[in-house]
């Protein structure tokens, strides 16, 4: 049952109304009996009228007391309309409605085109019913006017903010309309959640209505996108680099295009024609040739097609650096066959490397002569100087590498980002690593059952996987389209490694054409990112025989393309004293960019005191500084990472902090700069319609636009707010009663001495 004395409201059940009632009696009666028969009325009147008091509090507590305030709207009833003024309004995709009388030439609008003559149209008047309710007009999320170009990349659409607003500045809202595509990509919001449904949320408790009207169609305009390039920074003069791309289709036949790469006038295009299927995404790469020293402003496009609406989206610029390059490399092997002879031969011709070979033959003693070391290079200030190194049919043992050596070339490339290419041989040697920091580098899991490897009577060819036939690593020829037929013709081998399967993370390039074993076909030529570094295992001794009939041409070229792979990351950017490289090569605003530095005192000693500082400055100029943390081992290696959130070009630079002697190394980051707003999407009807669902309100299209205002009059009168406040449970009634019992205790104990 419910009862209430003025704003006082009272909740008990039946029954316990009644014993609360019976008890308050009963207490009553008592306490009038003991006052009668008392000696002392005055005190023991007193003491009885607070023992009463106490009994009805407690009573009072039980029937849930609250005190209830009704709040009446001091502001007229409002109904407010907003309007999306995002770009992607600007998308034409939206059928005019006949109430809106259009030309027979206009019957497709734009959603911005459509919004404005909706604004313009006389169905607003009916909502204000005579001047008791206030209409007014707000757009949402349009872009400024005085804007800079790496803020427009920023714009986007944001549902939820105006709504919020709407309910912090209004307190009498009748209803809601929204004129909007329903799309939301704003996501964060001062680092808090920014899901439009908890505005919508918020409308349900104020018992506001919203009501979407979804402008646009629910299907892709006919178009193809650019919607992703992924070009490398830099690359070495002379050679190519690989530019991976991504083109959306939402056509409804195959595109058959060209694709085209240009830098300026004085270069030509490089062009490559492609079939972009169906609705589908087609993924593919382009090589291009860097003809000169520092940066190139390169640009990848295709034709605007037939059937497309949209041609803003057909092309990219990018930019990419040249420089020429020297590498380290360090060649180790236990014997000199034919394939460490060539290797040798093909590094030493390269004038973009610089080769030291140790060849630690067991027999005859170690090699010697030009490009040759006598002893493994146990100096961490010696060893970091490789970028890559080469690993023959050697392993831990007699005449081979100890283990703290094999550690330490596991060192240098987990922590200074080299890289290691291991070339088993007949003699097993390799299969040693495995109790050293090298085996969990190898990128595939060797049968140990077959330490000999295996052997043919016929030669047998590589076969290119999906990954190995776009791979930089295995182009042999000057573009993508002669290389498949350049590796069918190439040389076999009667040996190989004895291998069971990849790793997990590896990317296998190459398999066994003519055997399989119960993992399927047998990988040979296999890479994997080892810690900072990059690992690549060779599983046949046989890449010499590729020299036959054309000398050096393939042989070479392979090798070169390996040594530069190894070599890309920690040539980044690189000084005496600090090398620094980072991940990913091309953000997006969005990513976190890790960055690794590895730092040197004055004797090229991995640095062990004093810290890395790297000073980044934003595309808006923006400028911060951040300490990265040190790793843990001796090779001076230090972490850290920063968030891009915005395109454009980030300068990177890091030095050694305090010491005002060392050079400082800086780099440039190009974070792709694609905008956040899109056009040509389809409409968000399903956000929309679940918005609308929790507010109790509905979908509107255009076609029923008109009709709005008679929904809106039906709406039922917004009650006042009730507000109730539960004194029950309120703190201050328990330390009161509390205080009262202490009182009547102390009361009776002072009464009885008198």
């Amino acid at each position: 049952m419910n009862f209430s004395i003025s704003k006082l409201t009272f909740s008990p059940s039946t029954t316990l109304f009644i014993i609360g009632v019976l008890a308050l009696l009963i207490i009553g009666a008592l306490c009038i009996t003991a006052w009668r028969r008392a000696a002392r009325p005055v005190r023991t009147g007193s003491l009885e009228a607070l023992r009463f008091l106490i009994a009805l509090i407690v009573v009072l507590m039980l029937w849930k007391p609250e005190w209830r305030t009704i709040t009446y709207p001091e502001d007229q009833p409002e109904i407010v309309i907003l309007w999306d003024d995002s770009t992607s309004m600007t998308t034409e995709d939206t059928v005019m409605p006949s109430w809106l009388n259009p030309a027979p030439n206009a019957l497709v609008a734009t959603r911005q085109e459509f919004t404005k003559q909706a604004l313009e149209a006389d169905i607003w008047n009916k909502l204000e019913d005579n001047g008791k309710v206030r209409v007014t007009f707000q757009p949402f999320s349009g872009t400024p006017e005085e804007i800079t170009p790496e803020e427009i990349a920023k714009q986007g659409s944001d549902l939820n903010t105006p709504l919020i607003n709407l309910i912090e500045e209004h307190d009498n809202l009748k209803a809601v309309i929204m004129l909007t595509d329903g799309d939301h990509n704003l996501n964060r919001r001062d680092g808090d959640s920014n899901s439009p449904t908890q505005a919508a949320q918020k409308l349900h408790i104020s018992k506001t209505p919203l009501y979407p009207v979804l402008i646009g169609a629910k299907k892709s305009l006919p178009d193809l996108d650019l919607v992703n390039l992924s070009a490398p920074d830099f690359g070495i003069v002379g050679e190519f680099i690989q530019i991976p791309f991504s083109i959306k289709s939402s056509m409804e036949k195959d595109i058959s295009t060209t694709v085209t790469i240009k830098a300026d006038e004085n270069t030509p295009p490089k062009t490559k024609r492609i079939i972009i299927p169906a609705n589908k995404t087609y993924r593919g790469s382009m090589l291009w040739q860097l003809q000169k020293e520092g940066s190139s402003t390169l640009k990848l496009s295709f034709p605007f097609n037939q059937g497309e609406l949209i041609s803003s989206n057909n092309s990219r610029e990018f930019v990419v650096g040249a420089k020429k390059e020297s590498i380290k490399a360090l060649v180790i092997e236990t014997r000199p066959r034919w394939e460490y002879r060539f290797i040798r031969n093909a590094l030493s011709r390269d004038p973009g490397v610089d080769l030291d070979c140790l060849l630690l033959h067991p027999k005859h003693g170690k090699g010697d002569g030009p490009d040759y070391i006598q002893e493994f290079p146990e100096k961490l200030e010696d060893l970091q100087k490789y970028d890559v190194v080469f690993l023959g049919d050697i392993g831990i043992g007699d005449d081979q590498l100890t283990l703290e050596q094999a550690n330490l070339l596991a060192g240098l490339v987990t922590e200074q980002a080299s890289g290691i290419v291991f070339i088993p041989g007949p003699l097993g040697n390799q299969l040693t690593l495995k109790d050293s920091d090298l085996e969990p580098l190898l990128p595939i899991t060797y049968d140990e059952t077959k330490p000999q490897g295996l052997s043919d009577k016929i030669p047998s060819p590589l076969n290119l996987t999906k990954p190995g036939k776009t791979s930089l690593l295995t182009l042999l020829g000057e573009n993508e389209a002669e290389n498949p037929k350049i590796w069918r013709n190439l040389p076999g081998f009667y040996w190989c490694a004895a291998v069971k399967k990849q790793k997990a993370g590896a990317v296998i390039l190459a398999t066994h054409a003519n055997r399989k074993n119960s993992y399927g076909s047998i990988p040979l030529l296999v890479t994997k990112q080892a810690g900072s570094g990059k690992a690549l295992f060779l599983g046949h001794d046989s890449a010499w025989r590729w020299r036959r009939g054309v000398e050096d041409l393939y042989h070479f070229r392979f090798w070169k393309n390996v040594a530069r792979w190894m070599s890309y990351q920690r040539n980044m950017a690189a000084g005496e004293r600090i090398r620094l490289y980072r991940t990913p090569d091309r953000p997006k605003p969005g990513d976190l960019v890790t960055l690794s530095v590895n730092a040197f005192d004055t004797n090229g000693v991995p640095l062990r005191d004093g810290n890395v500082e790297v000073k980044i400055t934003s595309p808006d100029n923006t400028k911060k500084t951040i300490i990265l943390d040190r790793s843990e081992g001796k090779w001076g290696a230090f972490t850290g990472g920063f968030d891009v959130d915005q395109p454009g070009e980030w300068k990177v630079t890091a030095g050694i902090e305090g010491d005002i002697l060392a050079e400082k190394v800086s780099t440039s980051i190009i974070a792709q700069g694609d905008k956040i707003e899109k056009v040509g999407k389809p409409v968000n009807a399903d956000l929309l319609e679940e918005m609308a669902r929790i507010t109790k309100g509905s979908l509107i299209t255009p076609d029923t636009l008109n009709n709005l205002s008679n929904i809106i009059d039906n709406l039922p009168a917004k009650t006042p707010l009730e507000t109730r406040y539960p004194l029950w449970a309120h703190l201050a009634l328990l330390i009161s009663l509390i205080v009262l019992m202490a009182l009547f205790w102390i009361g009776r104990k002072l009464n009885g001495t008198f």
